[in-house]
């Protein structure tokens, strides 16, 4: 018998339940997919933006070669959120040093963000998937010994048959949980490291602006 047929087999709870689970493990599996190539890129690519703009001559030119590296605009928001200085609000009180503490925060936060995002949905994955599993595995134990009953023929062949098709609802559930746990872990990691990356050159950004960026030597 296989998957199909024991859909096929199943009441509306039990089909309710595999339905979900197969949405859960689409939805974790497509960000799982897109994570992946998103911060392998993101990992590279702030590297080279970050070496790239402390090897320029000046502003101008850091931009240039950022824009080049800087793929999924995670560095270059920092850069022009440090030179594009607010005028004419709240947001341009205080002296320049806490003006950019005050802008590169901002922007580092809603970079994070893009990082982050479905971290969310792989942590509810991981944490209601097995629990979602035991519902169904629970409800088509019930469902099965009522049919038992229900027959009047109880027997080792009668219980085991219905039972252990209904502990694969379990079974799906771990399936689900856990590429989605491993992921929010690995991913989790990566995300933290590329952050360390970026508060770093926030800050030194910082620090390079708020004395005045440095002229060009002359040749």
């Amino acid at each position: 018998m296989n998957l199909l047929q024991l859909f096929q087999q199943g009441d509306a709870v039990t089909q309710a339940v595999s339905l979900l689970l197969l949405a859960m493990s689409l939805a974790s599996w497509v960000v799982i997919l897109w994570k992946a190539w998103l911060l392998r890129r993101a990992s590279g690519d702030v590297s080279r933006s970050t070496a790239a703009f402390w090897q320029a001559a000046g502003l101008d030119e850091a931009r240039q070669k950022v824009a080049a590296f800087d793929r999924e605009s995670l560095v270059m928001p920092l850069i022009a959120a440090a030179t594009e200085a607010p005028r004419g609000t709240l947001a341009a009180a205080g002296d320049r040093a806490q003006q950019l503490t005050r802008v590169l925060r901002d922007a580092l936060h809603r970079i994070l963000d893009k990082l982050q995002f479905g971290q969310v949905l792989l942590a509810t994955v991981g944490s209601i998937a097995p629990f979602v599993g035991l519902l169904g595995t629970v409800w088509g134990i019930y469902h099965a010994l009522i049919g038992i009953a229900a027959s009047g023929q109880i027997s080792i062949d009668k219980v085991s048959g219905p039972v252990g098709e209904a502990l694969i609802m379990t079974a799906a559930g771990l399936a689900v949980a856990i590429p989605a746990v491993l992921g929010y872990n690995v991913f989790g990691r990566l995300i933290a490291r590329i952050e360390a990356d970026l508060e770093g050159f926030a800050r030194d950004l910082r620090e390079l602006l708020a004395h005045g960026e440095p002229r060009r030597a002359a040749s």
